[in-house]
């Protein structure tokens, strides 16, 4: 039996990989997984692309919780002047 690969949607998601585009190639690769879900090389390009995916929102999250942690220090000095003056 034919399979009928809509090549140009397979272009455009290795495409959008290739340029980075990480969020619209997964979406691409998901679709294309509904309409053929038994194809390994999509399920392993979607792999690829959520992998990317979540690599991206740790990176994008490491100076929040660097800042969260000053903050937690800062706190903590702060309690700890307060608690000194008021013994003073």
């Amino acid at each position: 039996m034919p399979r009928h690969e809509p090549q140009g949607t397979v272009t455009l998601a290795r495409l959008y990989a290739q340029q980075g585009h990480w969020d619209q190639a997964a979406v691409v690769y998901r679709a294309l997984l509904q309409a053929e879900p038994g194809r390994e090389d999509l399920q392993q390009a979607l792999a690829e692309a959520e992998t990317h995916r979540s690599q991206r929102a740790i990176d994008s999250l490491a100076p929040l919780f660097r800042e969260w942690i000053e903050l937690l220090f800062r706190h903590d000095r702060l309690r700890r002047l307060r608690r000194l003056k008021s013994r003073l």
